[in-house]
């Protein structure tokens, strides 16, 4: 699909618009709460969707079909963001007022990072045909790996970015309000806050690889890939506030995740063969099915037992416990 420069144009400007409007909103660092975020999200959705919409009319079923099954495959996986996400702001005990900034900052990084990882991607399977079964077999050893080894984390900050910038920049290992950087007798540094968010962006750079590799195997439209990974990133902030507290129900998200991420691989390669790519509305289907069979497996094994209530889930912008002390305030060691 070839798509004009004003399309570009104008797509980058709404998005620019969205969240200049989100910033400005947000400007006094306020607890983000559930109603709040609910709203957020709908509206993220909305725009989301009204975008198909409007390539349906202007490129019609197939395009907008496209988009589509590209926008619900990385909204699907964004979920697995929020887990992570959590992760990260719950070691390094972030405060819940600044939670929000991180991840508009963290946003305008993935929406570049994203830009550079789908124009070579996509370049390289229009050259190469043999990289459809490169990106193919790594999305199905992905989806081997989220389904097997879920559970395998690393600590936030000994991630090689994280530990790569600490060497570069001095950091203090405390929080100086909102400020990412401050003054620290005389000299200017890092705070632990710009730290979190180079550990939010290291995070988001590698779901990038598995998220445009997906999307790339549906289509290799620089323009649709781009604008269902914007469009669903766009509402990840307002998702993660929704999220965080039942992140625990999900418990089984990650083997529907994995089977997406496979299931796309597959289709991958199954494009440099004589069976072609698959049709979309079979993967829209296999989307579908996949997330919401995952979606409810988890929320029948976790419902309400005989004996009362679960318990609630630790907030992760609550108090954090001991060990998430200690990191909050060895941050600053390179």
């Amino acid at each position: 699909m070839s798509v004009s420069w004003w399309a570009w144009v104008a797509v980058m400007l709404a998005v620019a618009a969205m969240l200049a409007v989100d910033l400005f909103l947000h400007r006094d660092n306020h607890v983000i709460g559930f109603r709040e975020a609910a709203v957020w999200s709908g509206v993220w959705i909305a725009a989301g969707l009204l975008f198909g919409v409007l390539l349906w009319a202007w490129q019609g079923g197939d395009m907008a079909g496209t988009y589509f099954a590209g926008y619900l495959i990385e909204k699907a996986l964004s979920i697995d963001n929020v887990f992570v996400f959590a992760l990260i702001f719950t070691y390094f005990a972030v405060p819940a007022a600044f939670q929000h900034k991180v991840l508009f900052w963290g946003v305008l990084g993935a929406l570049a990072f994203r830009l550079a990882f789908i124009f070579v991607g996509a370049e390289l399977l229009e050259t190469f045909f043999w990289t459809a079964y490169l990106f193919g077999a790594f999305l199905v050893y992905t989806g081997y790996k989220m389904a097997f080894r879920h559970g395998e984390q690393s600590p936030p900050d000994r991630n090689p970015v994280v530990r790569l910038v600490r060497r570069l920049l001095p950091t203090d290992a405390r929080y100086h309000g909102d400020r990412f950087f401050t003054q620290v007798d005389g000299r200017r540094v890092a705070t632990l806050l710009f730290v979190v968010l180079i550990a939010v962006e290291a995070s988001d750079l590698i779901f990038a690889i598995d998220s445009v590799a997906a999307i790339l195997a549906i289509t290799t439209s620089t323009f649709i890939v781009w604008t269902a990974n914007a469009f669903a990133i766009l509402g990840l902030r307002s998702l993660y506030f929704c999220l965080a507290g039942l992140l625990r129900r999900f418990v089984h998200l990650h083997y529907g995740l994995a089977v997406l991420l496979a299931f796309a691989g597959v289709k991958l390669i199954l494009s440099e063969t004589p069976v072609g790519k698959l049709p979309i509305p079979v993967t829209l289907g296999v989307i579908v099915v996949t997330v919401g069979a995952a979606i409810l497996w988890s929320l029948v094994s976790t419902r309400r037992g005989p004996d009362g209530p679960d318990e609630p889930a630790p907030d992760p912008a609550g108090p954090a416990g001991p060990e998430h002390g200690r990191a909050a305030t060895t941050s600053g060691a390179s």
